[in-house]
């Protein structure tokens, strides 16, 4: 494919020398410039890897990030990961077909492609135009103003969701358990496992009483659902674990930057929701890198809801603790996907983190 100006470049996951699956979408929220190296011309690849050790410094994973695309063997075989620029190993060349850079007749295009921090294409030029790219790149405004507009993520921030009764009989609930680290959903295979992994770290507890479950799912049928179908225009029928979060600073509780529903056991969750239960704390604050630096916290008791596809992240809590309710909502549709899933792999457990 030839990616014309605001077009969204084809997500993918792919190993770089340090990472055997690299996911290209979580590397949203800067600018990123893919540069796509022909196998069959030394000479060409050569020119093109001076330009960029040229500019190294410019690539700082905050302003810039880059990308080499490689599928030469020996290539491949001395890269070497670092802060803002990384490789791409394409030794199958299912990336570089993927963006038009090696047809199936084995034609080569190799290009310099910029993306703005939407993953939109923004500049796309020949390989051999190197100096056009780098132009077009110091003209370039920091992340955050890459529209020329102010920009806020699409969200619903909705207060009076849960009354302070409730909350601090759910921060009683996790405070008399404690709470265990959970881990992060990954595709394994056909099935989605839980794996722990330093993206996350916080204590969950499940609300595993019925009549507790019953009150919650009260509140947010009466209060919140009403203002996700107005505000976002989805009917929630469906809501996803009954689970009690704390994020503490003697933790270092933090989630960097993912999204919710991007394996084959989460495909089904369309919202994602975050009460906040108390005040007091510094840091465990949401922040969507795609729109830019601004965060988001929502009242005491008060919801922040988001689609589960947008790329987010929960800043490291730096004083005392946040708890708060972590629900995803679906509706008929995605439980379909969900049954089918579970059909599939023979599971009736539901996802956990």
């Amino acid at each position: 494919m030839a990616l014309s100006l605001g077009e969204p470049g084809p997500w993918f996951k792919a190993p770089t020398p340090s990472n055997p699956e690299f996911v290209f979408d979580t590397a949203a929220g800067r600018y990123i410039l893919l540069v796509f190296l022909p196998k069959g011309d030394p000479a060409a690849a050569g020119e093109a890897l001076r330009a960029i050790a040229l500019r190294r410094a410019q690539f700082d994973d905050e302003m810039l990030s880059a990308f080499v695309v490689v599928r030469d063997p020996a290539t491949a075989a001395s890269a070497q990961d670092m802060r803002g620029l990384r490789w791409f190993l394409d030794l199958d060349g299912a990336v570089s077909r993927l963006y038009g850079a090696l047809r199936d007749d084995g034609t080569e295009h190799p290009v310099w492609l910029l993306f703005d921090p939407t993953l939109r294409a923004m500049a796309r030029v020949r390989l051999a135009e190197a100096e056009v790219m780098f132009n077009a790149i110091a003209q370039l405004k920091p992340p955050a103003e890459h529209a020329g507009v102010p920009l806020h993520a699409p969200v619903l921030i909705a207060p009076r969701i849960f009354e302070p009764e409730l909350c601090e009989r759910l921060i009683a609930l996790h405070q008399a358990d404690g709470g265990r680290f959970t881990g992060v959903m990954r595709d394994d295979g056909q099935r989605t496992v839980a794996v722990m992994d330093e993206l996350k770290k916080r204590r969950d507890v499940l609300i595993a009483d019925a009549e507790l479950q019953a009150l919650v799912r009260d509140r947010l049928q009466r209060r919140l659902f009403p203002l996700i179908e107005r505000g976002l225009g989805f009917a929630v029928t469906e809501v996803e674990r009954y689970v009690v979060s704390c994020y503490a600073a003697d933790d270092g509780a933090v989630f960097h930057a993912h999204r919710d529903s991007t394996t084959f056991g989460t495909a089904h969750r369309k919202f994602a929701c975050s009460i906040n239960l108390n005040s007091g704390f510094a840091g465990g604050d949401l922040r969507f890198p795609e729109f830019g630096r601004k965060t988001y916290r929502p009242p005491v008791g008060g919801a922040v809801v988001f689609s589960c596809a947008l790329l987010h992240e929960v800043s490291q809590v730096t004083e005392g603790q946040r708890y708060a309710f972590l629900p995803f909502f679906y509706d008929a549709a995605g439980a379909d996907v969900l049954a089918a899933y579970r059909s599939r792999v023979e599971t009736p457990a539901e996802p956990a983190a």
